[in-house]
């Protein structure tokens, strides 16, 4: 099953995405300038093979819900998150208000 909702986080909008999968559900929340998503997101190909897109995003592991994700610290962030402010450590609601 997949489910998409919008969110809101201090009056800014986003956008709460679940994906189903057999023994595992991705999670992700996004808005028109970057995302935060669970652990099946691979920095190290973003910053790497994709450094060239400028992708601002940041993972969170041991997450199985949105809430969890909006609230867990940050394992790791893209280059481009680190250019915003963005940190590991960081909680994924707070990265994300400083994709704006």
């Amino acid at each position: 099953m997949i489910e998409v909702k919008p969110l809101w986080i201090n009056g800014e909008p986003f956008t709460a995405i679940s994906v189903q999968l057999p023994k595992t559900t991705l999670l992700a929340v996004a808005n028109d300038k970057g995302y935060i998503m669970c652990g099946a997101l691979d920095i190290a190909l973003l910053n790497e093979k994709l450094r060239d897109r400028g992708i601002i995003a940041g993972r969170a592991v041991g997450v199985r819900t949105i809430d969890q994700l909006l609230e867990a610290p940050l394992e790791s962030v893209t280059f481009a998150a680190e250019q915003l402010g963005i940190s590991r450590g960081m909680k994924g609601k707070d990265a994300l208000l400083l994709m704006k």
